[in-house]
């Protein structure tokens, strides 16, 4: 089964990067005005999950994408109605522009880290190694190594004990 979609807007044949041994089942975008994704080796990335990126959104090594998540480093669409009308106007009638501000901020996932069916991953959001995101949850905010997080927004419901095997998988 290919679902995979790989949607480089940018251009630039270095802006997405995929680690060995990865499966990427859902999309990947860089904006045509920016955008950086890197996954790292072992990752899985499932089935109708979005990773939008128009500065830099990064997964380390065996990261976990369920399916039907939303990862975004940017707004997707400016605030302004006046700007946001000009932004869908010249993306019907020329594509998408290559100057814009989305007021983006990077996105970094840990190794190890697993983000459950249905999430959303808000722009400037740190999810440290290990940790885990329920399904469904929206996380606005950075999440520590090894913590379980739910909810929306999400907040902390417990911290698990690292793996003492994971420097073996490195």
């Amino acid at each position: 089964m290919r679902t995979a979609r790989i949607r480089n807007i940018r251009g630039d044949s270095d802006c997405i990067t995929i680690g060995a041994n990865s499966i990427v089942r859902g999309e990947l975008l860089t904006f045509a005005h920016g955008g950086r994704i890197e996954v790292g080796s072992w990752c899985y990335i499932g089935e109708n999950s979005r990773i939008w990126s128009a500065l830099r959104i990064r997964l380390g090594d065996r990261a976990l994408v369920a399916h039907n998540v939303n990862i975004f480093d940017n707004l997707t669409h400016p605030l302004d109605a006046g700007q946001r009308h000009r932004q869908i106007r010249e993306i019907f009638t020329k594509g998408h522009p290559a100057e814009l501000d989305l007021d983006e901020r990077a996105v970094e996932i840990g190794e190890d880290a697993w983000i459950g069916a249905g999430a959303f991953v808000m722009r400037g959001v740190t999810i440290g190694s290990g940790a885990i995101v329920a399904a469904g949850s929206v996380v606005t905010r950075d999440v520590p190594d090894h913590a379980v997080v739910a909810g929306n927004p999400a907040t902390l419901v417990k911290t698990i004990e690292a793996d003492p095997d994971q420097a073996e998988r490195s």
